[in-house]
This record gives C-alpha cells, structure tokens and sequence, in this order.
C-alpha cells in the first residue's frame, strides 16, 4: 500500500514522518520512500542536498516529492553565514571551517572542462556569495576588492553567443576567497550593506536534488523554488550534474518548480561519468569530438536505450539566472518532452563562457519535444547539438537572445514549426535535414557546413547507430515562414541557399555525371533545398530558385515584441494580399525523407503526422496563411504570445 510521509521544520527525523509526526530533512524520507510513495514537504527553508535513494517503478508507480499545496518550500544548495568581521571600508570577511563543505569545497573547485574558453589567466570557481538573494562576482584577486570597477577587457571581451552584461552596477558587489588546511576564507565587499544585517548566503553543496547512483527511475518533483547550488561546467563529454536532474535514469517528471542561481546547469538530463568525464581537458591527447563519439558506443554498453534512459518530462518550471544552462543533457534527454518553461537571464554575467551554453543546450535529442516555452536574455536561446533526430522544437517563443537557436551537426529528420524567433539573430543552422514550417524569423540567418566532423545518426526512434556523416548543408524545407528583415545588416531569408540543387534528382544527376563517381563528389555537390509559400519583407531576401512567394522586401513590417503587465505582444504589419497567400498544410508524405538517414518526418511513435494547429493551438484550415498564426490579417496584428 503506497505511504505519505511528511517533512516540516517542526519535525524531527526520529519521527514515523506523518502529518502529526512529521520528519525535519527531505533526506529522511528520501531514505524510506517506495515505488508509489508521496513525500510531502511542507513550508520552510531546507537546506540540504536531496539524494533519492530508490525510484519507482513504472510511471503509475512512481515515488512523488511535492511542495504542500499553497506553500512556499524552498531547498538551498547555500547556507546562510552571520559571523561577519569588517577588514577595511565597506570590505568583510568571514572565516569558514572547512568541514562544512565535507569532501566538496566550491571556493576550492574551479569551473573547468572540455570546451570551456574563458575566463583566460585566472580561474573561476564554483563557490558564490549571495546578499539578500544578489550574487555577488568573484574578484580577480585580494586587491581587486578595494577598486570594484569592472575591467574594460571585460566589457570588451564578448562574441555574438555572449549577451552584454544588463546591470553594471552589480558587477561592483565582489568576493574573494582563500582556501586553508582547515578554513575558508572569505571576503567581499557589501558597500552599504551590513552582512551581519543582510541575509548573505555562500555556495556550499553541488546540487539541490540530485541522486548519487544512476538507475533511480520514475520520480516527480513538483511545486519547489530550488537555487544556489555550486553545479560544475557541464559539457556533452562530463559528468553533467544539475542543481537538479535524475542522473542517468527514466522517467522523471520534473515540474512547476522555480528553479535559479545554478553555477552552471540548473536541469539536467544527461550524461553521467563512466561514459567519459573532460578527459580532452585531462589527458589532452585526443580531441573532445573524438571522445564525443566514443561516449556514444560507451552509452549503448551501459544500457542507452529507450527502454532504460530518457523519457523524461520537464514542463512548467521557471528557471532564470543561470551560468551555464537551464536545460541541458547528452544521451540522457532522449524520448523526452520539455515543454511550458519560462527561461531568462542565461550565461549572461559573463565570468566564465564556452561553447555549451544555452536556456535549452542538448546533445543526441533523439525524438524529443520541446514546444510552448518562453525564452529570452540568453546568450543563446535553443541549441541542438550531434544527433538531433526525430525531434520537434515547435510553438517557443524566443527573443532578446544574441542567438535564438542553432542547430548543429545533426541529419534529422528535425521539425522547427510554428515558432517565434524574434531575436536579431534567428538561426545559425550547421546541419541537414530539418524542416523550418511556419516560423517567424525576425533576424538573421547563417547557413554553414562541417565537412571535418562526421556525426553518428540512428534508426528511427531508436538510440541504434546506423552510420556516421559528414554535415554537407542543405537538404532542408523550408515553406510557409515569415522573414523580416531589416534589424540586421545580415542575409535575413532564405537566399543563404543560392547555389544549392532543387530536387533529389537533380543532385543524383549531378554527381552521377562526375567520373569517377565516390565519395568525393558528393562533398562538392550542394544537397537539394525545398523552399516555397514563403514571405520576405523589410529586405529580407529570397532563395534564387523559389517561385511560389510574396517577395515584399521594401515592405516595412514594423516588426516588435512588447512587455505589458506581464505579459507578452506581437507587433507586426502585413503588406496587402498576405490573406490571399495561402496553402495547404505540411504533412509526413509532403515533407519526403531526409536524405542521410532515409528516415521520414513522423510522429514520435512513427505514425503519420500533420502540422495543423498554430502557435496558438488554433487549427488550420485547409489553406492557411505563412507564419505561426493562422489569424494573421493584412495590415497591422498585435497578439498576445505569453502570460
């Protein structure tokens, strides 16, 4: 018979854990709880790190960790330091003994790992300081305290994925620490503020909720605000533990949390250590893509398969100011569903950055769908790394990102529909065999090939490799989308393809007719791109070979979002004769096959599959108008797009 047990801070963990008895820690019950168990969590601060000791057993049988109905439960990754010493000025420290950290010290342990790029000449560590929720930035050195001026090379010093630093002032609440054979010390400067006054919390677990073994299937987390917790950097070639996540395991439905302030990853889905952990950083005698690769063959000998890994749920979670992620996994997302978050303010303050960031970062989503988010001030938005395959990203609305989304190294078959990509820059697409159906594309769009890094691909809705390919470019549809440009001195539009064949056909003949025919000539020859029912304003230009579109490019669309009250408006004008441009819906049989793994665009259980509901879930009629609305009038629309 399935138990519910309760957690209080008037409990005690001697208790039997019921409502009258109830326990103190999350753990406490954690230790006891089977498969059909509810733990519920009432009111209060716990600082702890929750360590699952079992799963359940099915998804009718799973073990269940709610907050109480109507109260407010949070679990920190922090604890709260009060015996504050003033140095010099507005500048404190605090002497920390190092058994409270255990064997894991964050102001020890540096943000290390495969791909990691900056900071240059120092390190950075896991460890932060928090005043009344802030967190502070750790400073270069002792010195740097007493001149809390952000450095110039700093301001400097970003790239399109790295989104310029919004609040300045903040930058000048500095710590610094140094670590002894028995104490932590640490400093920091709190200006006006007295620590002694102030809540000021410092990191001191990895995690919030996080198993230490893999296998521990079917849990629910509902309903928590979980932050500060001291994540280390979590490449597609790591151990990537979140301040959250299930740890190489099945079946977690993750939801309706408020989730901040992971160092790094605040979900994770993915990979664990056996498979590989930075050995690119460590040993240095390979590349990370060739340790990539063989964490593939490593995940199918421990069981990466749809019967044992993946199928997660993460849906209605609010998940802001994040180092690194707010959603990320390689391996373990596959099968999964990640849809209804709010994601903002990710790997934006810049002290450290590298090539795994993102509010959505996923490596191998095979079959996975992501779908009704709301991302913003990201340094990048959605990214789709090695072996995107059977996924669908579909109705998100993103914007303000220095990127929206990037799809890399993958053959598909992919679905992008129905998607508001409302960012300067759109799309940097790196790979083959996607479908862009009904989006809105407000900025630019980047077409590249990665003939250097051929990556693995699978039967359908299977985690079986089938073969490896080299990323040529092309062999993408786009139909029915809405491109403004304008916002950028960049292509916006489809003619980044100029050059590229028109059919399968084509191609074929095209290689055929190259004596002798192998390999080669198919690394010169451009893939086939399938591109019509598409509308360009405000110089937004066209693919060469497109008939079918409503070519408007001196049209000015007066494209914007807008915040107000909460909520979020679409603002764009349509030229005459956009209502009359109509066509028929996409399905499984119009879109074909993608060419390098043969595969068709189909529903997740490889049933027949039609794109007829909009952004708004509205269904489409028999003919409808380009974008992701089929309301879409000539003339000026404004819409509500989030709430």
């Amino acid at each position: 018979m399935a138990n519910t047990y309760h957690v209080a801070k008037s409990g005690n963990d001697s208790n039997k854990g019921t409502k009258e008895n109830p326990f103190l820690t999350i753990n406490a019950a954690a230790s006891i709880a089977q498969a059909g168990d509810t733990i519920t969590v009432h009111e209060g601060e716990y600082r702890e790190w929750v360590k699952p000791c079992e799963g359940g057993r099915s998804d009718s049988r799973r073990i269940t960790y709610q907050a109480a109905q109507g109260e407010c439960v949070v679990i920190k990754g922090s604890e709260h330091i009060q015996k504050w010493e003033k140095v010099d000025g507005t500048v404190w420290k605090a002497v920390v003994p190092n058994c409270l950290f255990g064997d894991f010290n964050p102001y020890k342990e540096i943000v290390e790992g495969d791909w990691l790029l900056l900071p240059e000449g120092r390190s950075a560590h896991l460890g932060d300081v928090y005043l009344n929720g802030m967190s502070l930035y750790e400073a270069d050195n002792y010195e740097h305290l007493f001149n809390p001026v952000i450095k110039k090379e700093v301001l400097d010093n970003w790239t399109q994925e790295m989104s310029p630093i919004k609040n300045t002032e903040q930058t000048k609440y500095l710590w610094f620490s140094v670590v002894e054979d028995d104490n932590t010390i640490i400093y920091a400067n709190f200006h006006v503020y007295d620590p002694n006054i102030e809540l000021v919390e410092i990191n001191v677990r990895k995690c919030c909720f996080y198993p230490d073994k893999v296998g521990v299937n079917y849990i629910t987390v509902s309903g928590f605000e979980m932050a500060q917790a001291a994540t280390p950097w979590t490449p597609p070639t790591a151990d990537q533990p979140g301040l959250i996540g299930p740890h190489w395991s099945k079946g977690w439905i993750i939801e309706n949390n408020i989730i901040h302030n992971a160092k790094c990853s605040a979900i994770s889905i993915g990979k664990e250590a056996s498979t590989g952990n930075n050995d690119r950083t460590f040993k240095k005698d390979k590349p990370g893509y060739q340790y990539q690769l063989e964490s593939v063959f490593k995940a199918r000998k421990i069981g990466w398969s749809k019967e044992k890994i993946g199928s997660h749920i993460i849906r209605n979670n609010v998940i802001y100011d994040c180092g690194q992620n707010g959603i990320v996994g390689h391996l373990g997302c596959v099968f999964s569903e990640i849809y209804g978050n709010h994601i903002y303010n990710i790997a934006v303050r810049r002290e450290f950055y590298g090539h795994e960031i993102a509010g959505i970062k996923l490596h191998a989503p095979i079959d996975v769908h992501i779908h009704h988010n709301h991302i913003h001030d990201c340094s990048l938005g959605i990214w789709l790394d090695w072996q995107a395959q059977g996924t669908r990203v579909s109705k998100n609305l993103l914007y303000d990102n220095n990127r929206d989304l990037f799809v890399e190294v993958s053959h598909g078959p992919t679905l992008v529909d129905y998607n508001i990509l409302g960012s300067k820059y759109s799309l940097l697409n790196d790979a083959q065999g996607f479908a862009y159906i009904h989006n809105l594309f407000g900025g630019k769009i980047e077409r590249l090939a990665s003939t250097d890094r051929a990556t693995p691909y699978h039967a359908p809705h299977s985690t079986d490799v089938t073969g490896f390919a080299a990323m040529y470019g092309g062999d993408d549809r786009y139909y029915q989308n809405i491109f403004v440009g304008g916002r950028t001195p960049d292509v916006v539009g489809t003619a980044v393809f100029d050059g590229h064949t028109t059919s399968l056909e084509e191609f074929i003949n095209i290689v055929d007719a190259q004596q002798p025919c192998d390999h080669r000539e198919f690394h010169v020859t451009k893939q086939p791109v399938y591109i019509a029912d598409n509308v360009y304003t405000n110089g937004a230009k066209a693919f060469e070979k497109e008939a079918e579109k409503l070519d408007k490019p001196d049209f000015d669309a007066e494209f914007y979002l807008e915040e107000v009250d909460g909520k979020v408006y679409l603002n764009i004008t349509m030229p005459a004769g956009f209502e009359a441009f109509k066509s028929n819906p996409h399905n499984t049989k119009t879109l074909g096959r993608a060419r390098i793994v043969d595969a068709d665009f189909e529903d997740f259980d490889g049933g027949y599959m039609e794109l007829d509901s909009d952004y708004l879930d509205e269904l489409a009629e028999e003919k409808t108008v380009p974008g992701p609305f089929a309301c879409l009038k000539d003339g000026v629309n404004r819409i509500c797009v989030a709430e």
